[in-house]
């Protein structure tokens, strides 16, 4: 697996599968920034990892996600997402988001995402 496109692919599936966790464990590196919209940027595996246990301990009903489309440069992967979800404390969820992953070392050093408020 060395290409951006099998790396992506892979991380798309393992979610797909449940498996989002895992996926961050494997492909993202330890000094991964990520930031949503325009709020500030979270620093380092540890805290988003904890972040991302939070946001799927609290989704009370997952009806599905889908990879719409995939893009991949030199050394960035955007994926659009669609998501629909009831989350405990947001309600129903349903919309579409576009992640872009910059990638150094083979792993995802930044991701951001962007949606619709």
């Amino acid at each position: 697996m060395n290409t951006l496109i099998e790396k992506i692919s892979t991380v798309n599936d393992l979610i797909l599968q449940g498996r989002a966790l895992e996926a961050f464990d494997e492909f993202y590196h330890d000094d991964v920034v990520m930031q949503e919209n325009d709020s500030p940027e979270f620093v380092g595996k540890a805290l988003n990892r904890k972040r991302e246990e939070e946001f799927f301990a609290a989704i009370t009903e997952f009806r599905g996600a889908q990879p719409l489309k995939v893009t991949v440069g030199e050394s960035t992967t955007m994926v659009e997402w669609y998501f629909d979800y009831t989350h405990k404390d947001w309600g129903i969820k349903n919309y579409t988001q576009v992640a872009v992953q910059d990638w150094k070392d083979g792993k995802i050093i930044k991701e951001k995402f962007y949606y619709g408020s």
